[in-house]
């Protein structure tokens, strides 16, 4: 509740600053509409706005699930052989090095103007947080319970399932909140470089129009899209974490 206030007092505030630029500065409405434009905006053009942030939602519901569940692998994987993360892990920091919105154009030419260059997209720019953020929590167990684990005779298996990674889980938690937040960057940039549908292709369609108020609108959806995939996926963490105490 305290965090749903918060917001809307943030988003409250915005709106005042907004107008009172809007009156003091009157700038042109193709370049800054106000709030009341805008908000006109959302109401009569709800049904295109809806449509496009449905296509998008999926999108980022399709790259969180499985970039978080890939990453949750990779990191346990990882945590699980010295071999592994001797060999894997500076291949995965150097890839980084590499920004991921460059790929977009080469997934959009080998898998087409669909769903799934978006969702690899998702995946791929929140792949890395989840795993370094896992992977990191499972490797700070507390040595005296991985000793004491040891001392009566538990299995490398069960030490992993038993006690690693419910002690992890705060780590993994942070990882996917961030993952929550990046998973719509990296859509919103595929369906700029190619898309029929998404919020990107409307932002894009409607600047092409000289729209900025349909653009406006459109970016506002995003905004509370995100704000309530990363809600959801707060309140899952928060779930876990309870019941792993």
């Amino acid at each position: 509740m305290k965090q749903g206030l918060s917001i809307l007092g943030s988003a409250v505030l915005a709106i005042v600053l907004w107008q009172a630029v809007v009156s003091l500065a009157a700038p042109p409405s193709y370049i800054l509409p106000g709030p009341y434009d805008v908000g006109e905006t959302l109401i009569t053009q709800r049904g295109q706005i809806w449509h496009h942030t449905w296509y998008t939602l999926v999108e980022v519901l399709l790259g969180l699930a499985l970039g978080a569940g890939l990453g949750a692998l990779s990191a346990i994987g990882l945590a699980a052989s010295p071999l592994a993360t001797a060999l894997l892990r500076p291949m995965m920091v150097f890839s980084q090095a590499i920004p991921v919105f460059v790929l977009a154009p080469i997934f959009t030419l080998w898998l087409g103007y669909g769903i799934w260059p978006k969702v690899i997209m998702a995946l791929l720019i929140i792949y890395f947080p989840v795993t370094s953020a896992f992977f990191d929590a499972l490797m700070r167990t507390p040595r005296s319970w991985l000793d004491l684990a040891r001392v009566m005779g538990a299995s490398r298996g069960r030490v992993m399932w038993h006690i690693r990674i419910p002690a992890a889980l705060p780590g993994l938690a942070s990882g996917l909140r961030l993952a929550a937040v990046y998973a719509p960057i990296g859509v919103i940039i595929s369906e700029w470089v190619g898309a029929s549908q998404g919020l990107g292709y409307l932002i894009l369609l409607a600047l092409g129009r000289v729209k900025v108020d349909l653009m406006f609108a459109t970016t506002i959806a995003l905004a509370v899209m995100t704000l309530l995939v990363y809600a959801g996926v707060d309140r899952v963490c928060r779930r876990w974490l309870d019941r792993a105490e």
